[in-house]
């Protein structure tokens, strides 16, 4: 690895940690600020208003919000997440339990969106015909379909015809529904970065020197088209995870996001903040290792930075 790459890296891993810390105080600053509490169902029950005062208490409630924040940034250097009001466990242990899970079920569905998305959009970016147009008009249906919506209907279609299992931790149907649209995306980028390496004068020029054209493409345009793709791919990966949020709680996959959707329900506090935590610093190692991917293909990046 060059100078430049390593100071390029430092600084990311020094962005990725500052963004992994305000992602994860503001979700703990927003669930305070929200309506109600992890005492609402205690006070719409009539409960003793000593009694709600003690779990107050010892929720943090009745501190201010600043405290509170500050108290939680201080515990993650101790990776002390708090303890879950709804579980009544350590945030921590329940985090370690599921990000496992989200961190598999994002990383296929990432590496199969990009199997999918990239040689898909080099034959549409290359050449004209009816298979550029089946896979251009079947990436922009899926682009315009959400994948709460695809999880949905292929929920439907798993019920309705068996092909696909819909049992708690079934992998392939939360797979499918998150990576599809993501492939899509990809191959509409990939398209048109394709389409513009191809036409540019040196692949023209090299294409008139007898070169073949599968090497021009496939080859030569493949790497010159990926740099503005891999530009993109930490928004990508960002709305792979906060699409899994959606997935997750649809397909009952045991993720962060079915955690993440507990705590809300409950206004747990440490659980949504813990959640936001570890689904951040899962984005983050994605961005990192996108931009080292870019700063590798092209050393402009690096160097600029």
């Amino acid at each position: 690895m060059t100078n430049s790459l390593s100071v390029f890296v430092l600084r990311r891993l020094l962005g990725a940690l500052i963004f992994v810390v305000v992602v994860s105080t503001s979700a703990l600053v927003l669930i305070r600020l929200a309506p109600g509490d992890a005492t609402t169902d205690m006070k719409m029950s009539v409960a003793d208003p000593a009694a709600i005062a003690a779990a107050r208490s010892r929720l943090g409630l009745d501190r201010p919000i600043w405290a509170q924040a500050a108290s939680w940034i201080g515990g993650l250097a101790r990776f002390d997440l708090g303890t879950s009001s709804h579980y009544g466990r350590p945030v921590s242990g329940l985090v370690v339990e599921r990000v496992g899970n989200t961190a598999i079920l994002g990383g296929l569905a990432l590496v199969m969106a990009t199997l999918i998305g990239i040689p898909c959009g080099v034959v549409s970016g290359s050449r004209g015909g009816a298979g550029a147009r089946v896979i251009a008009a079947a990436s922009i249906l899926l682009v315009a379909a959400p994948p709460m919506l695809l999880a949905l209907a292929l929920l439907y279609l798993a019920v309705t015809t068996g092909v696909l299992s819909v049992e708690p931790g079934s992998l392939l149907l939360p797979l499918l529904a998150l990576a599809l649209p993501m492939g899509a995306v990809i191959e509409r980028l990939q398209s048109r970065a394709t389409a513009d390496t191809v036409h540019t004068p040196a692949f023209v020029a090299a294409a008139a020197r007898g070169i073949p054209r599968a090497r021009v493409v496939w080859l030569h345009s493949l790497r010159a088209s990926l740099q503005p793709v891999l530009g993109v791919y930490g928004i990508i990966i960002a709305a792979l995870f906060s699409g899994s949020v959606a997935v997750e709680a649809i397909t009952s996959w045991p993720g962060l996001g079915r955690l993440m959707l507990d705590g809300l329900l409950s206004r747990d506090v440490f659980l949504v903040a813990g959640c936001a935590l570890a689904g951040s610093f899962l984005v983050a190692i994605g961005n990192l290792t996108a931009d080292v991917l870019r700063a590798f293909i092209d050393p402009r990046i690096r160097e600029a930075a």
